[in-house]
């Protein structure tokens, strides 16, 4: 004869919520909708406060819960890649300095998307890029679709320039060492236009010591300069000697050279313009 205690195991647990819902020959809560088990028999026929069963998702039910997760998760994503650029970029314009915005015309572009796609080993070995060429080769274009495309990824990039830095270097309440320890957190920092700043050696030093804080914390660094190689390889003095030794020891220099890109883009807008006012 049953006991009480074995009779109370095998009733339904409890009263089914959706009117759908029902239970199956084998005693569990069955869905309505997916007709998958909304029950479980604990294991090994233990029974915890009475019951020998506990609540499970059904697959309707789960789907759900990961379809919200997913619409969480990718605000989330947003949300954080949003405010990585907000903090990242210099100029809103860089914002627009994308891969999807690429016309094709530059040559270098696949040495930014394989820098994308080995980011983790450029990360671990501390490899960077000396972007250099002439004015309007679209050097800045490609880092900043470098620094796009990370930041999508979620990884934090800086892209600024120097006379951004000294600014904030001379408008540093709380000293030098805070400007320099912030630029170094970011786990790639992307200095624009280099060498336009050439003057004091006050700013000499102190591009130095932005230089030599990434080389010495093993955080690779991206530069683009309208300098040529040879200047880069043969400078007049010490003070840019130092500063350019090390740059070539962290970065692989690339070739940005051809057409200007800003004149052939003036170029088209002139035809365009020519054609609706002709």
């Amino acid at each position: 004869m049953k006991t009480i205690e074995k009779i109370l195991e095998q009733l339904p647990s409890s009263i089914p919520e959706n009117p759908e819902d029902y239970y199956g020959k084998d005693g569990l809560l069955y869905c309505g909708k997916c007709h998958t088990p909304k029950e479980a028999f604990f294991a090994k026929g233990i029974a915890l406060m009475g019951k020998n069963k506990h609540p499970v998702e059904c697959c309707c039910q789960r789907m759900e819960r990961e379809k919200q997760e997913a619409l969480i998760n990718r605000q989330k994503h947003s949300d954080l890649v949003r405010r990585l650029k907000a903090e990242g970029f210099s100029d809103p314009s860089m914002l627009d300095w994308t891969f999807e915005n690429d016309n094709g015309r530059s040559p270098q572009m696949h040495h930014a998307y394989r820098y994308v796609e080995q980011w983790q080993t450029m990360r671990t070995e501390n490899l960077g890029l000396l972007l250099w060429g002439g004015v309007g080769t679209g050097k800045s274009f490609l880092a900043g679709c470098i620094a796009n495309a990370l930041m999508e990824q979620e990884v934090p990039v800086r892209m600024t320039n120097f006379a951004r830095i000294l600014n904030e270097l001379n408008g540093s309440l709380s000293g030098r060492n805070d400007v320099v320890d912030r630029l170094c957190r970011y786990p790639l920092l992307i200095i624009d236009d280099f060498g336009m700043e050439r003057g004091t050696e006050y700013a000499l030093e102190q591009i130095y010591n932005i230089v030599d804080s990434r080389y010495r914390s093993r955080k690779p660094l991206i530069v683009t300069t309208n300098l040529t190689l040879d200047e880069i390889r043969h400078p007049q003095d010490t003070a840019h000697a130092r500063i350019y030794d090390r740059l070539l020891e962290m970065c692989v220099p690339i070739s940005c050279i051809g057409v200007s890109l800003r004149k052939e883009n003036a170029q088209e807008k002139l035809e365009r313009l020519k054609l609706l006012i002709g």
